[in-house]
């Protein structure tokens, strides 16, 4: 057999192993980074459902806290911006100025609603309503799906974001540019915690 030949198949195998390794390292970071984007929509499902019940929660304890018009307010306002956050971040998962401005307007509906609560403790009338503690309920089991699921999506971001550092990934990721998904932080420990609802 002549020795051109060999030389040419040898060169066309390893140009095909070649090729083979970038489809696989490409698709693999197609595969991670999708899976970090249904891990967000599973979190935008539930802070959807949390926003949802946000309004019934104002309007039924707008009936009891007459002389709290401005926490109300601060409630819904909160709610709103987080909404809208949230929006912009379901857009596009992982972009670091929408998680950002998410994580943010989370903590402070989180503030706010803690204010709410706490203002709650004070009228008996309103912690004995069946509404208010079936949608606090709610809103506790909804606030808890949401870190399981914010803790699925920083897993899925931290695959991701591993892959396309390490070699020989890293080169892929930069020609296709595969660009780092942002974590969902929140940004103070109180953010962390689902609001304290007693209504004992």
């Amino acid at each position: 057999m002549d020795p051109f030949l060999i030389v040419l198949i040898v060169l066309v195998a390893l140009g095909l192993i070649a090729v083979m390794v970038v489809v696989g390292m490409y698709n693999k970071l197609v595969a991670l980074r999708n899976r970090f984007k249904n891990a967000y929509a599973q979190i935008d499902v539930q802070l959807k459902r949390r926003y949802d019940l946000i309004p019934n929660l104002v309007e039924t304890a707008k009936g009891y806290l007459t002389h709290e018009r401005g926490t109300l307010e601060a409630v819904i306002a909160a709610r709103n911006a987080a909404a809208s956050a949230n929006a912009g971040a379901a857009a596009n998962p992982g972009e670091p100025d929408a998680m950002k401005k998410l994580a943010s307007a989370e903590g402070t509906l989180s503030g706010t609603l803690g204010r709410l609560f706490a203002l709650s403790e004070a009228y008996p009338d309103l912690k004995a309503n069946t509404t208010m503690l079936s949608l606090m309920e709610e809103l506790t089991s909804t606030e808890n799906k949401v870190s399981f699921a914010r803790q699925a999506y920083n897993d899925a971001v931290m695959v991701y974001n591993t892959q396309r550092e390490v070699f020989p990934s890293s080169i892929i990721a930069s020609t296709f540019q595969f660009t780092a998904a942002e974590l969902f932080v929140l940004e103070q420990p109180e953010q962390r915690e689902a609001p304290k609802v007693s209504f004992s």
